[in-house]
């Protein structure tokens, strides 16, 4: 006999599957690093389908710093010909806007994307329905971090092994997109 899923589980897999009936993206970027001057130098939206409706670098404002292309292995060289961000946004805001917009780890994507509109003296002004899926992840899995005074964080590679996806975290924008959209579809026992 298979035990049913304790409830919090099932709450959070209704909640799952209410956000993936929704219009719904995922988005990943790749930046310059982690800081407070750093911005995107790749971004991907992917649909619930799974198509690629964005997948583009992004020339930064300044070099990319050799520790970071360790990470990720975008190069200098390789954003040269790429669009400035203020080029790529408008193509990147359509898709984003009126639909839920699902990350792992948003807070960081989201932040990137202010701090790459400070770059250029943009003004943020959107209102974005966002969905953090690392955040889902850690409530499903219900480990708590006596640190942190919430639920355990895991890396986005870790919730893909524990669901036996076979899609790696590849540090690029689509690759990391698309194993966040199948973490969110296992999480509501959605498989493709």
């Amino acid at each position: 006999m298979i035990a049913s899923a304790p409830s919090s589980q099932r709450n959070i897999r209704d909640f799952a599957r209410q956000k993936l009936a929704q219009p719904i993206v995922f988005v990943d970027t790749e930046t310059t690093g982690t800081g407070r001057e750093d911005e995107i130098i790749e971004i991907a939206v992917v649909d619930r389908g799974g198509s690629l409706l964005v997948n583009s670098l992004v020339k930064p404002s300044r070099p990319i710093p050799a520790e970071t292309t360790a990470v990720h292995g975008i190069t200098n060289e390789m954003v040269q010909k790429a669009p400035a961000w203020p080029i790529l946004w408008q193509t990147v805001r359509t898709h984003l806007l009126g639909k839920t917009v699902a990350a792992y780890n948003s807070d960081f994507d989201f932040r990137l994307m202010q701090q790459s509109h400070a770059r250029y003296r943009l003004a943020w002004r959107e209102n974005l329905q966002l969905l953090d899926i690392m955040k889902v992840y850690a409530d499903f899995r219900g480990i708590w971090d006596p640190n942190r005074r919430s639920m355990r964080y895991f890396k986005l590679e870790e919730a893909g092994r524990y669901f036996q996806i076979d899609l790696g975290n590849e540090h690029r924008a689509a690759a990391d997109a698309l194993l966040a959209r199948a973490v969110l579809m296992a999480i509501a026992e959605e498989r493709d």
